[in-house]
C-alpha cells in the first residue's frame, strides 16, 4: 500500500513548475504577436549607418630590454661514497 502512495505521489509531481513556464511563454508569445499583427504596437526600423572613422597607426619601436639571467653550470666530478655492507643470516641452518 505504501509503494502505491509513492508511485501515486510521483506522478503529480511530474511537469509542475516546467509545465507552467512552458504555458505563461506561449501565452506571452501569443499576446506579443497578437499586438504587433492589430497595429497597436509598431516597430518603426530606420536604416543606420555606422560613423566615418578615420584609424591610422604608425609604426613604432620595440622597448629596450635589458636581462641579466643567472649562469646555469652543468658538469661532472668523483666523489667516494661509503657503501654498507649487506649480509644475510643463515638463521642456524646450512
Amino acid at each position: 500500500m505504501a509503494e502505491y502512495r509513492n508511485e501515486h505521489l510521483e506522478r503529480e509531481r511530474r511537469g509542475g513548475a516546467g509545465r507552467v513556464v512552458l504555458i505563461v511563454a506561449v501565452i506571452a508569445a501569443v499576446i506579443v504577436a497578437l499586438l504587433f499583427a492589430s497595429g497597436f504596437w509598431t516597430a518603426d526600423v530606420k536604416e543606420g549607418a555606422l560613423p566615418d572613422v578615420d584609424v591610422s597607426a604608425k609604426g613604432g619601436e620595440m622597448p629596450a630590454v635589458d636581462v641579466d639571467s643567472k649562469e646555469v653550470v652543468v658538469g661532472t666530478k668523483e666523489e667516494t661514497i661509503d657503501v654498507p655492507t649487506v649480509g644475510v643470516k643463515d638463521n642456524g641452518e646450512e
